[in-house]
Formats: structure tokens, C-alpha cells, sequence
């Protein structure tokens, strides 16, 4: 490859694979094989710690993969839930059909059909606020998470380049 001062077109990024980050396990296999430091070796500015800038981004991923974990346990558990509300809804249909048999007179069966849609009704309505709470809380978790560590990356950076400013 063509040495260039650009270190985007140099060294080690034109060996990375950014469509990879589309294929978790991609990514991972991508990671294993890019040297970070080596990368960071190619941005040198003078009076920069190169070195404590990939630290700052190495905790910026390890929060983007804490943030996904939340996520990702917060999905299976409405997942989980939704199950449940599906089982429990065929049984609660099977008990309503045994019910509306069972009345007598066609006004009978109106008037139960009315209170069992009406149930039915009340019961979609909870289980779908449940199920968006669940959601809005583990998003919620990852959503703080990570916009704490970019909280706390801005205040590194900016500690870094007054660290430099004052070497000069």
C-alpha cells in the first residue's frame, strides 16, 4: 500500500473492516485483529498522550457494549413477558368460549360477548402498558449509560487537550 500522510489511508484503518460493525461477530473478529495502538501511533500530534486518548475510547466501547447488554436483557425479558401474556391469553380465550356456550338465551350471550370483550379489552391494554414500561426502563438504563460515558469522554478529552495546551 501507498505510504500518505494520511493516516486514514495508511497503517492500520485501511485493514479494518467498518461494515463489520453492521455483524456483531464480525466485529468481533475485526477487533481481535486491529492494534488500536498502533492506530493511535499514526494521529501522534505533539504533546498528545496518544495513548490515553485510546484508553478514553476503549472505556467509550466497553459502555456501548454495557449499554447493548441492557438492551439486549431488557428485549428478552418483554420477550419472556410476551409469552407468558400469549399463554395466558389462549386460556383465558378457552375459559371465555366455555362461558359464552354456557349462557342461555341469546341475550344472555350478547351481554357476557359485551363483558368479555370488554375484559379482553382491559386485559390488551395492561399487558401493553406492562410490556412498554419494560422496554422504556432497560432503554432508559442503556440511554443514561451511555450518555454518562459521553459525559465523561467530553471531560477527558477536554482535560487532555488542556494538558497539552499547558506543555506548550
Amino acid at each position: 500500500m501507498a505510504v500518505s500522510g494520511n493516516p486514514f489511508l495508511s497503517g492500520e484503518f485501511p485493514k479494518f473492516d467498518f461494515t463489520a460493525f453492521m455483524d456483531p461477530s464480525k466485529l468481533a473478529e475485526q477487533w481481535e485483529k486491529f492494534d488500536i495502538t498502533k492506530a493511535a501511533d499514526q494521529f501522534k500530534v505533539p504533546g498528545l498522550d496518544a495513548q490515553a486518548l485510546v484508553e478514553y475510547q476503549k472505556r467509550n466501547l466497553e459502555a456501548v457494549a454495557s449499554a447493548n447488554k441492557i438492551a439486549l436483557e431488557g428485549a428478552q425479558a418483554v420477550i419472556r413477558r410476551q409469552a407468558e401474556i400469549l399463554r395466558q391469553s389462549v386460556e383465558e380465550a378457552s375459559k371465555a368460549l366455555s362461558e359464552l356456550n354456557a349462557a342461555g338465551t341469546p341475550q344472555d350471550k350478547f351481554v357476557k360477548q359485551a363483558e368479555l370483550a370488554k375484559d379482553a379489552y382491559e386485559s390488551a391494554v395492561a399487558n401493553l402498558r406492562e410490556l412498554t414500561e419494560m422496554a422504556s426502563k432497560s432503554n432508559g438504563e442503556a440511554a443514561e449509560l451511555l450518555s454518562s460515558r459521553v459525559s465523561e469522554s467530553f471531560g477527558e478529552f477536554t482535560s487532555e487537550i488542556k494538558k497539552t495546551a499547558k506543555k506548550k
